[in-house]
């Protein structure tokens, strides 16, 4: 016994195809047999009757196959069940084929069929319409199922960008934190209102990073505001020997980059260019958008870099990562030293102005 409750209920596009189907089916019928000298109501009563037949078992069929999953079947045993069941609907429909026309329509002898001839050629007739619809049915299928695969394809592929990308934030803010805190702690003992301070900028340092980590991107604008605290908080604890300027295009303001990038990369500038000098030195941060609608940020401060795995830590390396899971290979952070100053590292950050995937690209049709 199968069980046909759990088969989903057909779609609309369904329903359209099978009254459409078997609509044209009896109007051709019905046209092809008008000249078989029978009443032209019996003719009609009787396609009619074959169209509805057809129509009442393909549907069942259609139930059949979903019920039991023959969708998941390989090709020789899918072939082997339809072998078998579209035999026995092919003879079932003849009996209720013939059994309507006898009892209910009553034709003239001319118009009736008749014989064991007539009743299995027009049960071939059916077999050969029952194999037409499975083909049509069960190609449709795999074409859908083929167009949602991909799609549940790309939405896992995000799934797992989505994973990395909050594995890799989830590095970035402790590494922050660590940071400030140390910062803190060489001051409590010598300045304790200074470590007050520092304190109340490290707290709200922190407020802006996690509300700021609920999301992939953020405005520039917005990025700036960690990168100015930040800076503030340094400059208590280096004092003159920071200097500081942002140069950032208006136009810029409002592009979409990941959260803390432009934090660590000034962060990195502090740590690894001023703070070992004893005189310090500069930073330089610029932000324009050109013509090609692309973001560039220059983070240029005093020091030397050393290009070597060791001189590289985890921030920038999971900033890289970050960039190419959002952006892929049009985004780049690449740090050098500047050829035209001495004694300047730079930090350059390229990024393509996103556009959002249009809803349509999503869109699967309707499986039956």
């Amino acid at each position: 016994m199968f069980s046909y409750a759990l088969a989903p209920p057909p779609s609309r596009l369904y329903w359209r195809c099978q009254l459409l189907g078997w609509s044209l089916y009896f109007v051709i019928c019905s046209g092809t047999f008008s000249f078989m000298g029978a009443r032209p109501r019996d003719m009609l009563l009787i396609n009619f009757t074959i169209a509805a037949t057809m129509l009442g078992i393909t549907h069942w069929l259609r139930y059949h196959i979903r019920a039991n999953g023959w969708e998941q079947l390989g090709p020789l045993p899918l072939l082997g069940r339809l072998l078998v069941t579209n035999v026995v609907l092919s003879l079932l429909s003849q009996v209720v084929i013939w059994a309507v026309i006898a009892l209910l329509i009553r034709p003239a002898s001319d118009g009736a069929p008749h014989g064991w001839a007539q009743f299995f050629g027009y049960a071939v007739n059916v077999n050969i319409l029952l194999w037409l619809w499975a083909g049509f049915y069960f190609g449709w299928h795999y074409l859908t199922s083929f167009r949602r695969a991909e799609v549940d394809k790309w939405k896992l592929t995000a799934a797992v960008q989505e994973a990395e990308m909050r594995t890799l934030k989830a590095q970035i803010n402790p590494h922050f934190m660590f940071n400030g805190l140390n910062n803190i702690r060489a001051l409590v003992m010598e300045n304790p209102g200074r470590a007050r301070d520092m304190i109340t900028h490290l707290s709200d340092l922190l407020r802006y990073s996690i509300q700021l980590n609920t999301a992939e991107q953020v405005p520039l604008s917005r990025e700036l505001e960690i990168v100015e605290h930040y800076l503030q908080l340094e400059a208590l604890q280096l004092e003159e020997r920071l200097e500081y300027t942002l140069d950032v295009d208006s136009a810029a303001l409002s592009v979409l980059i990941p959260p803390m990038t432009l934090q660590l990369l000034v962060e990195n500038a502090i740590k690894h260019g001023l703070a070992p000098r004893p005189a310090g030195g500069v930073i330089r941060l610029c932000a324009q958008l050109n013509d090609s609608n692309t973001l560039h940020i220059t983070v240029r401060n005093t020091g030397r870099y050393e290009p070597r795995p060791s001189h590289e830590g985890v921030g920038v390396r999971n900033a890289r990562e970050r960039l190419a899971l959002l952006f892929g290979p049009t985004a780049h952070l690449h740090l050098a030293n500047d050829p035209h100053s001495p004694d300047m590292v730079v930090a350059h950050l390229q990024l393509p102005v996103a556009a959002a995937v249009p809803a349509e690209a999503l869109a699967v049709p309707a499986i039956w």
